[in-house]
C-alpha cells in the first residue's frame, strides 16, 4: 500500500471538513419534491431546480418549532448547514427553518394552519358553547396596557355595572405571546373563577396579530369548558382564534357588548315583564273569584244533601229486601221440585232392586254349584271303584304277592332267579324275606 493513499473513511470525513468550513450556515432556494415523514418525526425530503437537486433533513425539533408544512411542489427557502452523511457518503443539508418563496409565509401559515384544524373538527359549530345571557363573573385575557382593556372595562361599566371583572395580563405580540395566551386561558379554566372569557386585543398588523393565529392558542379555546368570545383587531381582521372561538367580535369593544346585556334594557324588560305579571295575576284572581261566586250558589246545605241520602238509602233497603225475599221463595221452590225428583231417583231403590237380583243370583249360583259337586262326586266314586278294581294292592288283598329283588327290581320270570337267590315279596300288609330253594316252571311250558 502507498503512504499517501487514503481510505475511505478518511477521505469521507475530509470532504466533510472541508463542506462545513467553507460552507457554514447557508440558505438555499429549491422546490420540494420525493418528501417523507416516517413515525420518528423527522422529514426528509429533496431540494431541486430544473438541473439539479439535494437531499435535505430536517429533524423533529425543528420540525415542531416550524410554523409551514413542507409539501411536494412547493418552493421553500431552507436554512441549515451542509454536511456529509458518512455511511453512503453522500451531502445533504440539515434544515433548522424554512419560508415559503412566492406567497406570503404568514398567509401560507395561517392556511395550513385553518385546513389543518378544520380537519379535526375545531371549527365545528355544535362544538360552540353558549354564552351567558347574565354572566357572574367575566375574565379577560390581553395585554393590560393596549387602548383594547380600556375600551372593555368602559363598555362593561356603561352597560352593566357592578359585574366583576378579572383580567389574566398576557402580551398580545412577540415571541412568547401565543404561549401567554394558552396558558392563561388553562388557568381560568383550573380555577373556575368567571362564566366567560373575552380573549384578544386591538388592531395591528398581521404580524401584529399573529399570536392569535398560532395553534397553541386555537388548542387552548377548543379545549376550554368556559365559553370564550375571540376579540382580534378590527372588524376587516380574521385569525384562527376567531374561527375556534365560541364567538367572534369584531372589536373588543363588540365582544363586551356581547358579553353582557344592557342593564337599562334589562330594567325595562323586567318592568314590562312585572307588569304584565301583574295584569296576569289580577286577571286569574278575578276569574277564580268568580268561579267561587258561581260554586257558592250552586252548593247545596249538608243537611239536606244527607236527608235526601236518607231516603234513597232507605228505599234501597226496602228494595232490597224484597229482592232477598223474592230469591229465597224462588230457591225454596226450586228446592222442593228437587227434593221430589230426586226421590224418584232415590238410591235406595236401586240399591234394593239390585240386592234382589243379587240374592236371586246367589240362590241359583248356589243350586248350580251344588249340582257341580253332585255330578263330579258320583264321577269320582265311579272312577275309584273302577281304579281299585284295576289297582295291585286290589289284586294283593287276593292273596297275591309282587317279587324283586332286594335291590327292587322287578322279578316276572324264573328266569331271573336261582337256587339261594334272596327275594322280597310285597303282600298287602307287608314285605317277606325269602331264600329260594329250587326253581321249576309251569307244567305247560315244560310240556312244550
Amino acid at each position: 500500500m502507498k503512504a499517501d493513499a487514503l481510505t475511505v473513511s478518511e477521505l469521507t470525513q475530509d470532504i466533510k471538513q472541508l463542506l462545513e468550513l467553507n460552507y457554514g450556515r447557508i440558505c438555499v432556494l429549491g422546490e420540494v419534491s420525493n418528501l417523507a415523514q416516517p413515525s420518528s418525526g423527522h422529514v426528509y425530503f429533496n431540494l431541486k431546480d430544473d438541473s439539479s437537486q439535494i437531499a435535505a433533513v430536517m429533524f423533529r425539533s425543528s420540525v415542531q418549532r416550524s410554523r409551514f408544512q413542507l409539501d411536494n411542489g412547493q418552493e421553500f427557502l431552507v436554512f441549515g448547514r451542509i454536511t456529509v452523511y458518512e455511511p453512503r457518503g453522500t451531502y445533504q443539508i440539515i434544515v433548522d427553518r424554512v419560508e415559503p418563496f412566492g406567497l406570503g409565509a404568514l398567509q401560507l401559515a395561517f392556511e395550513q394552519l385553518k385546513e389543518k384544524l378544520a380537519g379535526e373538527g375545531l371549527f365545528a359549530p355544535e362544538n360552540k358553547k353558549d354564552i351567558p345571557y347574565i354572566p357572574a363573573s367575566i375574565g379577560i385575557v390581553t395585554s393590560p396596557t393596549g387602548a383594547a382593556i380600556q375600551d372593555i372595562l368602559k363598555i362593561l361599566d356603561r352597560r352593566f355595572p357592578g359585574i366583576p371583572v378579572i383580567i389574566n395580563p398576557v402580551s398580545v405580540q412577540g415571541d412568547t405571546a401565543a404561549l401567554e395566551i394558552a396558558q392563561a386561558i388553562r388557568q381560568f379554566n383550573q380555577l373556575k373563577s368567571v362564566d366567560v372569557m373575552i380573549v384578544g386585543r386591538g388592531g395591528g398588523s398581521l404580524e401584529d396579530l399573529w399570536a392569535f393565529n398560532e395553534e397553541p392558542v386555537a388548542r387552548a379555546i377548543a379545549a376550554s369548558k368556559i365559553p370564550i368570545i375571540s376579540a382580534v383587531g378590527h372588524e376587516t381582521d380574521f385569525t384562527i382564534s376567531d374561527l375556534v372561538a365560541d364567538v367572534r367580535a369584531p372589536t373588543p369593544s363588540a365582544a363586551a357588548e356581547v358579553a353582557v346585556p344592557l342593564k337599562e334594557d334589562l330594567k325595562e324588560r323586567l318592568a314590562a315583564t312585572k307588569e304584565r305579571l301583574q295584569e296576569l295575576v289580577e286577571r286569574k284572581f278575578s276569574s277564580l273569584n268568580e268561579r267561587f261566586e258561581y260554586l257558592k250558589k250552586r252548593l247545596r246545605s249538608p243537611e239536606t244533601v244527607i236527608q235526601t241520602n236518607l231516603l234513597k238509602l232507605d228505599e234501597l233497603c226496602l228494595r232490597l229486601n224484597q229482592v232477598t225475599e223474592n230469591k229465597r221463595l224462588a230457591s225454596r221452590g226450586k228446592l222442593e221440585n228437587l227434593i221430589q225428583r230426586l226421590s224418584f231417583q232415590s238410591p235406595e231403590t236401586t240399591i234394593e232392586k239390585y240386592n234382589r237380583s243379587l240374592n236371586e243370583l246367589g240362590y241359583r249360583l248356589d243350586t248350580a254349584t251344588s249340582r257341580i259337586i253332585t255330578r263330579k262326586k258320583n264321577r269320582f266314586a265311579e272312577l275309584t271303584h273302577v281304579l281299585d278294581s284295576l289297582s295291585p294292592l286290589s289284586t294283593m288283598n287276593r292273596g297275591y304277592g309282587v317279587l324283586t329283588r332286594p335291590t327292587g327290581k322287578l322279578i316276572t320270570s324264573i328266569k331271573q332267579v336261582k337256587k339261594d337267590s334272596r327275594l322280597n315279596i310285597r303282600v298287602s300288609d307287608g314285605t317277606i324275606e325269602a331264600l329260594t330253594e329250587k326253581v321249576y316252571p309251569n307244567e305247560n311250558e315244560s310240556k312244550s
